[in-house]
């Protein structure tokens, strides 16, 4: 069935609005002036150039890296057996614990970032990078578990049960059978986590010592005192490479599966 031609501006029009902050970051990192601006006279590397001239950047971005992936790790690890849980059974407080796992969405990243503060100065963590870790895996696991939630609950408990019947036992049924069905949704809440860490800046901004300052504290901490054209070179290569990761797994995998609700 095709779509109305007003249905179609629209999403024209929205898909506009929404890139265009994009492109226009990406304009300005070719410019070849000292300063912010557009539309330039020429086109230039130089911006792109200067990224290697500042190592703290390059340390900040595989700081950041290692710090995402990390922390979705433990994420998935602390939402996948929760989530089944909550998808698959019905036991008494529940709910409660579905929120209290959802809390971190409710709850302004500002609080979050002074609470865990606290919290880490209490068991002598703060300023480390286990600390960090710690803080992101829990501002990113409801994330993870929406997705494993909504994965699990569109799986069909009747193959699992047949499994069983055959004689297979509880680790092979999870192992062999539940685990591969529900995979894209654990997939598709790793990698939302892993972005969404490598974005947080406010509770990073309280966590972090300046050993362990991801990127985008550095570059909080830059713009603050210097605005030029660095900061929107180092942005088109994050949106690049951002969009490579999704390509590939376009290719490879499929985005469907991987952000699919239901496996």
């Amino acid at each position: 069935m095709r779509l109305p031609r007003s249905l179609l501006v629209f999403h024209a029009l929205f898909a506009t609005f929404m890139l265009a902050p994009l492109v226009v970051v990406m304009l300005v990192a070719f410019t070849d002036k000292g300063y912010i601006s557009l539309p330039f006279g020429g086109a230039s590397l130089r911006w792109f150039a200067a990224i290697l001239d500042h190592q703290d950047f390059i340390d900040g971005f595989y700081r950041s890296v290692s710090l995402a992936a990390s922390s979705a790790t433990i994420a998935v690890v602390l939402g996948l057996p929760a989530g089944m849980a909550i998808a698959w059974h019905r036991f008494k407080g529940r709910d409660t614990l579905q929120s209290l796992l959802l809390s971190p969405l409710m709850v302004p990243n500002i609080v979050l970032g002074i609470a865990m503060l606290r919290f880490l100065s209490q068991i002598g963590a703060t300023g480390t990078m286990t600390g960090l870790i710690l803080a992101h895996a829990v501002v990113i696991l409801p994330y993870v578990l929406r997705l494993v939630v909504a994965a699990a609950t569109g799986f069909d408990r009747n193959v699992a049960q047949a499994a069983e019947s055959l004689g297979a036992s509880p680790w092979t049924v999870f192992a062999r059978v539940e685990l591969p069905l529900i995979l894209p949704g654990i997939a598709g809440g790793w990698l939302l986590a892993v972005i969404t860490s490598f974005d947080e800046l406010t509770v990073s901004v309280f966590v972090a010592s300046p050993s362990t300052q991801t990127l985008p504290v550095k570059l909080y901490a830059y713009i603050t005192n210097t605005i030029d054209p660095l900061l929107a070179s180092i942005s088109t290569v994050l949106i690049v490479l951002t969009l490579v990761l999704m390509l590939v797994l376009e290719r490879f995998y499929g985005l469907d599966r991987v952000f699919g609700s239901k496996s």
